[in-house]
């Protein structure tokens, strides 16, 4: 143990007293551990800084702090805090006591209703996180958690994605995956839909919550390959008829006529007893508004010695330094013009194209700052600055988490400027009619035009903005 550990006590930053090792892997050690001022378990992930650094994954680390980050749900292991020593990454997460489900399915087949209740709970979890655009691709149940109230909680996001690591042509790439639960066209190496990918996984676990074995296995791998690219599985007699024609469903080899998270919620199988959960965030010890906000904190300075929920966020309220808005350059403003737009090329463009928008003003970058302020404490957001970009993040719940919106401010000249809005979080519908009732009209006041996905302004040409 570092430094920072009292051996006698096993105290880690004067906040945890650590207790029995719950698991341990090649680069990390999982304990139990206790937070002195709440009383509450929690579960306390060690990771060896120099191990990670010498196998170059220091980005999977970061993305891992990321994403957990995004997803706050009922039947996800939350992330409560990062810590850092000079050798140490420390995650502080939720404690959950009764194990893997692995160790469940050890035992044997499930009973039918059980099992379709963990892969409710599943499925829930796993649309929860697109919509925040994360993709798992690990799900197998080995990284699939029960509490001790008989729930399901997905772990473990060392190799998930976010939506933006896609390539230009909409996919990933990256061949990652335990092979037994793996999709086809993941193997394939030719990109792949990452929700598709995930629903595949899932259709995995099903099979196995329900037979007790794997639906692809040989001892040759590469056969075993070849039956996953085939989708070569058999179904025990035991399956009921409705979860033999779901399976073939979930476990086809086309990605593209796989069937998707909507469809399988509305199978009717799949909906007795079914309870939907919104992704409303559960309470974190200590203060509920702390959020972890640095990132890149726990591979900082050698010399750092403190939880990056206490130093000084990298996200600073709006007053706290003058805005520097990003420089454009002809580049920037070329691209603005439709005849130059690319993205239409790529299909999974579209949605983020509906989401955001921009206006040109010739209002200081200081007023601009100030009319975002002024929303956010008329709607009751909360607001930030990191570099040239206003953050809101709303308070309330929506039916995809709270609603988050960026304003990034471009300074074209010393007296024009170009905003771009969109949203980073939340439902796209309920992002839609904030921004029609409520955002654009209360910004009327410094806006010169719009452009991007207003109709009203579309038959405007974006190079207007150079006039």
């Amino acid at each position: 143990m570092s430094n920072m550990e009292n051996k006698k006590g096993n105290i880690l930053m004067q906040k945890y007293e650590l207790g029995r090792l719950l698991g341990k892997g090649t680069f990390a050690k999982v304990y139990h551990a206790r937070n002195m001022k709440t009383g509450q378990s929690v579960a306390i992930k060690i990771i060896d800084k120099e191990k990670v650094q010498q196998v170059g994954l220091i980005d999977q680390i970061k993305r891992e702090i990321s994403v957990m980050r995004l997803v706050r749900h009922p039947n996800v292991v939350q992330l409560y805090e990062v810590m850092a020593s000079k050798t140490k990454i420390y995650f502080a997460m939720e404690y959950v006591r009764g194990g893997e489900l692995f160790n469940k399915v050890a035992r044997g087949k499930l009973k039918e209703d059980m099992a379709r209740k963990y892969f409710q709970q599943l499925i829930g979890a796993v649309d929860y996180c697109h919509s925040r655009g994360v993709y798992h691709r690990d799900i197998k149940p080995e990284n699939l958690l029960v509490d001790e109230h008989g729930n399901l909680k997905v772990s473990d996001f060392g190799l998930s994605a976010l939506w933006e690591s896609r390539g230009q042509d909409g996919l990933l790439h990256t061949t990652c995956g335990t092979p037994a639960y793996v999709a086809p066209e993941v193997i394939n190496k030719k990109g792949y839909d990452g929700a598709k990918a995930d629903i595949w996984s899932c259709g995995v676990v099903l099979y196995v919550l329900l037979a007790g074995f794997l639906p692809f296995h040989d001892t040759n791998l590469m056969e075993m390959y070849r039956k996953i690219s085939r989708g070569d599985f058999k179904s025990p007699q035991w399956f009921p008829p409705e979860v033999r024609k779901l399976l073939a469903r979930i476990l086809d080899p086309n990605a593209t006529t796989r069937i998707s998270v909507d469809k399988i919620m509305e199978n009717s199988w799949f909906k007795k007893g079914f309870k939907h959960i919104d992704g409303a965030p559960l309470p974190i010890p200590g203060d509920p508004n702390t959020s972890i906000t640095d990132v890149h904190s726990a591979f900082g300075s050698p010399d750092s010695s403190e939880s990056s929920s206490n130093r000084k966020p990298a996200i600073t309220t709006a007053a706290a330094s003058p805005m520097k808005p990003t420089n454009f350059n002809a580049f920037d403003i070329i691209s603005l013009s439709p005849g130059f737009d690319l993205s239409g090329l790529f299909e999974g463009d579209i949605k983020q194209r509906s989401s955001q928008s921009r206006f040109t003003t010739t209002k200081p970058a200081s007023t601009i700052v100030s009319k975002f302020e002024e929303i956010a404490q008329m709607e009751r957001f909360r607001c930030m600055k990191q570099d040239g970009t206003v953050k809101l993040q709303g308070s309330r719940e929506g039916r995809k988490g709270q609603l988050g919106i960026d304003a990034e401010i471009f300074e074209v000249t010393p007296s024009f400027f170009v905003v771009e809005v969109k949203k980073t979080a939340g439902d796209t519908l309920e992002y839609m009619q904030f921004y029609d009732q409520d955002l654009k009209p209360s910004l009327k006041d410094i806006v010169w035009t719009w452009q991007g996905n207003d109709p009203q302004q579309q038959h405007q040409p974006a190079t207007q903005v150079i006039s």
